[in-house]
């Protein structure tokens, strides 16, 4: 069962090494993760699972201490799904040896490393991003009877059309999207979630839409509240955070 849920957005440039000088901009994201991260801890979670877009190749499960990199960007910088840097580095399996994280995940990592977390096993999935709405909602239900208590940790960007200079341009229906999601994000809200538009997602390159799709799926009957704890847009990208429990 569902009993707490996070979710972060998954730009690279959380990482302040990827950042670089800009990583002041994203600071009060990166403050509104750790908060979010510090619900899903205060749930005393048997398990986490972590849900972020992935190309087709990055897709399916990611076991605990799978390895991710930053390198990519630009940026000498490796992590490990579940392990604080220099810990655990003879406890990943073949598989999660072998596997890269998705960029998604590898935030995701990043984050979990940043607030030292510990507070039960997890695991990690890609999902594509044209992943249909119902098999999401199926998965996500599949995810929530993996352990009497799970936790979810969430990544995906909301709209990438929000200025002239965002990387999708400027498309007129992305600021209203962003905001139905913020408010659905923020108010818990499964049934809207499960109603997004995912043809509108991808023309407004909205990559969060089938991890958020999967979120309504394990939240289905769990009862939750939620709170949206960051709304913005710097770069023409819409970053959410909110925090379920």
């Amino acid at each position: 069962m569902l009993v707490a849920a996070a979710v972060c957005p998954c730009p690279p440039l959380l990482v302040p090494e990827v950042a670089a000088g800009a990583a002041p901009e994203l600071h009060a994201a990166r403050a509104a993760c750790t908060d979010a991260i510090g619900v899903l801890a205060a749930a005393r979670p048997d398990r986490l699972v972590v849900v972020g877009p992935a190309e087709p190749s990055g897709q399916g499960s990611h076991a605990q201490g799978a390895r991710g990199s930053f390198r990519g960007f630009g940026v000498d910088l490796d992590v490990r799904l579940g392990c604080p840097q220099g810990e655990g580095e003879d406890d990943a399996d073949g598989e999660a040896a072998g596997r890269e994280l998705p960029p998604s995940l590898a935030v995701a990592a990043w984050l979990l490393e940043r607030t030292r977390w510990s507070t039960a096993p997890l695991e990690g999935l890609g999902v594509g991003e044209a992943l249909a709405a119902e098999r999401c909602m199926q998965l996500g239900g599949e995810i929530a009877g993996r352990a009497d208590r799970v936790a979810l940790l969430v990544m995906g960007d909301a709209s990438a059309c929000r200025t002239l200079k965002a990387p999708g341009y400027l498309d007129e229906r992305a600021a209203g999207f962003d905001e139905e999601v913020g408010r659905a994000l923020g108010a818990a809200d499964v049934a809207a979630l499960r109603a997004l538009d995912a043809e509108l997602a991808h023309e407004l390159q909205a990559a969060g839409r089938a991890p958020w799709q999967v979120l309504a799926g394990a939240a289905g009957g769990a009862a939750l509240s939620g709170e949206l704890l960051y709304e913005d847009a710097p770069y023409g990208v819409g970053y959410l955070v909110a925090a379920w429990s």
